[in-house]
């Protein structure tokens, strides 16, 4: 866990976090958070949480991702098409059974170099195989597989990848929210961080009572404290 350095700064820590918790865990614009901040009586410009969220993002992501369990072994992997500065690219996805995501990617390719980039990655980053892997039916995954040596299912349909296909949903609010992605680094850099605030406060409430809910909620507060903690 990396302790955070808030160090001159004009703002406290407390405000600082307040900020970019507010970006990365609703579909709001910097504007919209400042407005937010503005009705408290807290004179912060737009740039200066662009800022904040540049710097303070990526830190708090990683930090995040540190607190989140083991995922389940079976993964879905999916790709939708974005647009980056007026070209047509490729946004990679993999989640697990439980919705948790495991792995952004884009790329400006939909063939076996593509998939087995994300899929490489995937399996470097959480150290185990998945006993079971679904994806829609673009060859390039079983090309992908083939390739690298992975032995896991493979299931192919129309319906059975509703799990990755629905993921998608949040990052598409957030894309039309923020008008397009500029570039292809900014735009790895957001879906990293959005990726790891969302698995911390995601929850399916239509399974769970309302006391569990908040204790969730309770836990997930949490989780952002620690990891924005300062040094």
């Amino acid at each position: 866990m990396q302790p955070i350095s808030y160090a001159r700064h004009q703002f406290p820590p407390a405000i600082i976090q307040h900020a970019v918790w507010l970006y990365l865990r609703f579909t709001l614009s910097y504007r919209d958070v400042e407005e937010l901040l503005a009705e408290r009586g807290l004179d912060v410009s737009y740039e200066t949480i662009r800022r904040w969220v540049g710097k303070f993002g990526p830190v708090i992501a990683r930090n995040l991702r540190q607190l989140r369990c083991r995922p389940s072994s079976r993964w879905h992997l999916d790709e939708m098409v974005v647009r980056i500065s007026g070209r047509q690219m490729y946004l990679w996805r993999s989640v697990d059974d439980e919705g948790e995501v495991l792995e952004v990617l884009i790329q400006r390719r939909r063939n076996k170099a593509a998939a087995s980039k994300l899929i490489r990655k995937l399996l470097r980053k959480h150290g185990f195989a998945p006993t079971r892997v679904t994806t829609d039916k673009l060859r390039s995954y079983g090309a992908a597989f083939k390739e690298i040596g992975l032995n896991a299912d493979h299931e192919q349909g129309a319906y059975q990848n509703n799990q990755a296909e629905v993921s998608h949903q949040p990052l598409r609010r957030r894309e039309c929210r923020m008008q397009r992605f500029k570039s292809p680094g900014s735009a790895q850099r957001f879906v990293s961080m959005h990726a790891a605030t969302y698995n911390t406060f995601n929850l399916q409430r239509h399974l769970i009572s309302r006391r569990t809910l908040r204790t969730f909620r309770a836990q997930a507060r949490a989780d952002w404290n620690v990891a924005t903690a300062a040094a």
